[in-house]
Parts: structure tokens; sequence; C-alpha cells
């Protein structure tokens, strides 16, 4: 190449700079949502790597205030925001051993809701990765398309109707086709990797969250699901307990 890109960038047209520094811009900020989303799924998996086998642990030991104080331990886990909401409004309704079925179905629905928040803030910020990998192809071909068409007036108004006359503008102008691609290629392969990452988070929740709930639902006939008239009955030896 008998230009180097320096000299190819100081004899592009304005329009065509314009496109390769649009094309600059997305790249940047494409590249900025890659690593803020790899870094938020990484401190949320590596998080919940450690809470979900505690929490469950503390299930199979019928220590529910212990898995509520886990949750509120993990900050940056997803498993542990989704159930959070749902273990403080439970908590109360287990202290005093006043848990129903309806009381379940409301904590069901707080995790769905909690659920739905929180694939909403794993989610933020792969449209601009899905536009950039669609549109950066497209905008570079713009410049390209613009460029050859430069060159070609060029060619025309010097009266030189030879491919050497027009192979440097050519050049130039391909340029951002190929720049629009180097943008495109890793906001791509970012959107699929995230995609499929962000699946599997939402599995992970979506099996601890069940986890939990048939853990309250078999509750209801045990210790914290018993009325508080019943534990007292049971406490104070005034009968033979009374089984749920």
């Amino acid at each position: 190449m008998s230009h180097s890109l320096t000299e190819m960038w100081f004899e592009m047209g304005w329009f065509v700079k314009g496109v390769v520094i649009t094309l600059a811009i997305m790249s940047i900020y494409s590249m900025t949502v890659v690593v803020q989303k790899w870094w938020l799924l990484r401190k949320a998996q590596k998080e919940t790597v450690k809470f979900a086998p505690e929490f469950s642990q503390f299930l199979e030991e019928d220590n529910l205030l212990e898995a509520i104080n886990l949750a509120e331990r993990y900050k940056k886990s997803h498993v542990a925001i989704v159930l959070g909401g749902a273990l403080r409004e439970i908590k109360p309704l287990i202290t005093d051993g006043s848990v129903t079925v309806s009381d379940i179905n409301s904590v069901e629905r707080a995790v769905e809701r909690n659920m739905l928040i929180e694939v909403t803030h794993l989610k933020r910020g792969l449209a601009v990765l899905a536009t950039v990998g669609s549109t950066a192809p497209f905008v570079g071909l713009l410049g390209t398309t613009i460029g050859i068409v430069n060159s070609f007036a060029a060619m025309g108004s010097s009266g030189s109707a030879g491919l050497g006359a027009i192979s440097a503008g050519i050049s130039e102008a391909l340029i951002a086709t190929a720049f629009g691609l180097l943008v495109a290629i890793p906001a791509v392969w970012g959107y699929n990797y995230f995609l499929t990452k962000i699946d599997n988070l939402i599995a992970e929740m979506t099996y601890v969250s069940k986890e939990f709930i048939d853990y309250l639902i078999k509750g209801v006939s045990g210790e914290f699901g018993r009325s508080r008239f019943t534990r007292e009955f049971n406490a104070g030896g005034g009968g033979t307990p009374v089984s749920q």
C-alpha cells in the first residue's frame, strides 16, 4: 500500500471522515458496554456460586432465618437479589408462625416481580450491542459508497479515465467498510455471549426460587406454619401435640 493510514485520513472527504468518527464512537460505546457487562456478570456469578449452596443447606436444616441473613449479605448475587424481597416479606410471618397458603402465593409473586426487575437489569446494554452489530457494517458501507462516488466525480472532472486516477480514492473509501466490520464483529460476539450467559443466570434464579417456594409449601404443615395457638398449646403441655 503506497499510502499510509494517516495519509489516507487527510485525503478522505469530510463525509467519509464523519462516518469513520461515527464508527469510532460506536466502537468505544459498545466496548464500554462489553467490559461493564462482563464485570457485572462475573461478580454476580461469583457471589452466586457461594450463595446457592449455603442457601440450600440452610433450607435443608430448616434454618430460614439464617437463609434470610445470608441473602442480605450477598448484594451482587442475582439469586440473592431475587429472593431478597420475598425473604424480607416472609420473615415476620415466620417469626410469629403465621405463614399461610395465601402468604406463600404473595411470596411467589414477589419472587416473580424481583426476577423481572433483575432480568431487565442484566439485559441492560444488550440493545446497544445488537444495534452496533447490525448497523456498523451499513454505516461503513455508506462511507464507502460516498467515497467511490467522489472518486468517480474527481475522475470525471480531471478527464482521466485510468484506474490509477481513482485507485487511491477507492482504497480510502473501502477502509470505511473494513472499519465498520471491525466494529460490528466484537459487538455481535459480545451480544451472543452475554445473551447465553444471561439465559443461564435466569435458569439459576428460576431453580433456586422454585426450591424456596417448595420449601415454604412443605413448611406450611411444619413448625413455622403452625398457628400461634397450636405452638403455645404444645409448649404448655396442654394435651397431645396437634398434628397438621
